[in-house]
């Protein structure tokens, strides 16, 4: 969880790209087989530069297995909110091009709903009001099925649904690439993580902080929470894991 520098949405592409390589090569380092890009613009950015430097280590990404979703709906014109870098990168349009040509793709970029996932503040006014904005374009151009194309905006669905009742359209169909990620991964690492499992998540940011949203967001998992700092050479350096903090 780089929340030192979230969110990355609007920074230049080649930036981001530079994180991501940054945060898997600190996952390699830790000893993980395989890598999951859970954000939308590393995807988009980082995933082939990953793959090339690392072809020992499998790298997955959020944006193929939302287009493949989008084909297997056989819907004709899908709308894809996401952040203003993952709109500027194209990345949706050419993996659903590649999978369902005929498939009009409308894009919004959002650059408010981030910074409101991250103030607590999904299911608030200011949330729907924000999501009204946003989807207005796409419901407008016909689109129904909607890739949530950032994995903060799955926090948004009660909003995101009040949002289109009030623009009179109450039946949209929301594809998170999330969902459709983790069923790609179940497949193809054939694993799957029990309730005893036990994991260790990393933050750039306060531990503290990030150990209650993790506990609210997940409040079955075992977990410990660790901090790192990035270098001057954009390398991440991890600190001991705090498994106390409450």
């Amino acid at each position: 969880a780089d929340q030192a520098r979230v969110p990355y949405g609007g920074r230049p592409l080649d930036e981001v790209r530079g994180f991501a390589e940054g945060i898997s090569r600190f996952l390699i380092g830790q000893g993980c087989g395989a890598v999951v890009m859970a954000c939308n613009i590393s995807s988009a950015t980082a995933l082939p530069s990953v793959r090339s430097a690392f072809p020992h280590v499998p790298a997955f990404g959020m944006i193929v297995p939302a287009a493949r979703a989008v084909h297997a709906g056989g819907s004709q014109k899908v709308g894809v909110l996401a952040t203003e870098g993952t709109v500027a990168s194209g990345a949706y349009v050419r993996e659903i091009g590649a999978v369902a040509p005929d498939v009009l793709v409308v894009q919004a970029a959002c650059p408010d709903l981030v910074p409101i996932v991250e103030a607590g503040e999904s299911d608030s006014p200011r949330a729907v009001n924000a999501c009204v904005a946003y989807l207005g374009p796409i419901l407008s151009a016909g689109c129904t099925t909607i890739v949530l194309g950032c994995t903060h905006y799955p926090l948004l669905l009660q909003s995101l649904r009040r949002a289109a009742d009030q623009l009179g359209h109450a039946e949209i169909h929301l594809i998170d690439p999330a969902i459709e990620l983790a069923a790609e991964l179940g497949r193809d690492l054939q694993i799957e993580a029990g309730p005893e499992a036990r994991h260790l998540f990393v933050t750039t940011g306060s531990e503290r902080d990030f150990t209650r949203q993790a506990a609210s967001l997940m409040p079955s998992a075992l977990f410990d929470v660790a901090s790192a700092a990035w270098n001057a050479e954009g390398c991440l350096t991890l600190r001991s894991p705090s498994a106390n903090i409450t």
